[in-house]
């Protein structure tokens, strides 16, 4: 099959070249004849995150995760794996087949999204009852059947696990997180472990960071750290909130010279000078700039 030199970018848009598919979408920027042209359809994570790696291949890298409930959408399946797109940031991976529930959720049924960065969902409406899920900021429920019940004066809500069965989480689980900016959100992160393609407060990286931070405020970011520079508008001077970028690395700034990010230096979530330091020193080294949402 011949293939352009040129191709369009494999972390967002779906193709594999050995395989001879191609997601519909592409058609035009493709060779038009040999390939096997797909259609998404939809889906969503179950009820823990998902991860998604680079291969079919429970040894490779992880390149990202989806939440509990998170829309997805299936493009191709081979065997025990498929090949899903993230809905929210478009990213792609192979996840195992049975992490993804297919379809789009009932018409009708409460949505419900966990505001904490961090929760579990049990078994009935108490603390010392069984946790039957991880959860995290962004993951997606249903309303249970069933009245709010109180317990020693906490408040439990029925919900509905991605997969259907029953479960309960304390009411403040699903209270918004409240926060004054994004790096207010990111500092609550300091010390969340650092896990290759993380995107949540169970572990995360660079850009799972900022992405997070940035969600949270309703502004949708790419998932990687050059993509995302490529979405935001360079400045020379930078301000709380804006962007750091340095070579596969993103941090988010506090202020002109200190910045909260996630790095495999220190393996978690800290917070450094620019300039100051050794590590700051060299962050400082290879800075290639400063990105800023832009209206």
């Amino acid at each position: 099959m011949t293939v352009p030199t040129s191709l369009p970018d494999p972390r967002t848009h779906a193709y594999d070249p050995e395989e001879g598919w191609a997601e519909e979408r592409l058609r035009g920027l493709l060779p038009q004849r040999g390939w096997t042209w797909v259609t998404g359809r939809p889906a969503r994570a179950g009820n823990a995150r998902l991860s998604l790696r680079a291969r079919p291949d429970a040894l490779a890298p992880q390149v990202t995760e989806a939440w509990p409930g998170e829309a997805l959408e299936l493009l191709w399946e081979a065997g025990a794996w498929v090949r899903v797109r993230t809905v929210a940031d478009g990213y792609l991976g192979w996840a195992r087949r049975e992490g993804v529930l297919l379809g789009e959720r009932p018409a009708g049924e409460e949505r419900l999204t966990v505001g904490a960065l961090r929760a579990h969902a049990y078994a009935g409406p108490g603390v010392s009852q069984p946790v039957v899920a991880e959860l995290c900021w962004g993951a997606v429920l249903t309303r249970g059947a069933g009245a709010v019940v109180t317990e020693s004066g906490r408040r439990w809500v029925p919900v509905t696990l991605p997969d259907g069965s029953g479960a309960w989480v304390g009411e403040g689980v699903l209270s918004p997180l409240r926060a004054a900016d994004v790096a207010e959100v990111a500092l609550r992160l300091l010390e969340t472990p650092y896990v290759w393609g993380g995107r949540s407060a169970w572990g995360l990286d660079c850009s799972g960071l900022t992405g997070l931070a940035y969600g949270w405020a309703g502004f949708a970011l790419p998932r990687d750290a050059d993509l995302q520079q490529e979405f935001l508008t360079p400045v020379a001077t930078p301000q709380r909130g804006d962007l750091a970028f340095f070579p596969g690395h993103v941090g988010l700034m506090l202020d002109e010279r200190r910045m909260v990010h996630a790095n495999a230096t220190h393996m978690r979530v800290t917070v450094e000078t620019l300039g100051e330091g050794e590590y700051g020193a060299r962050l400082a080294g290879v800075l290639t700039g400063f990105g800023r949402w832009s209206a």
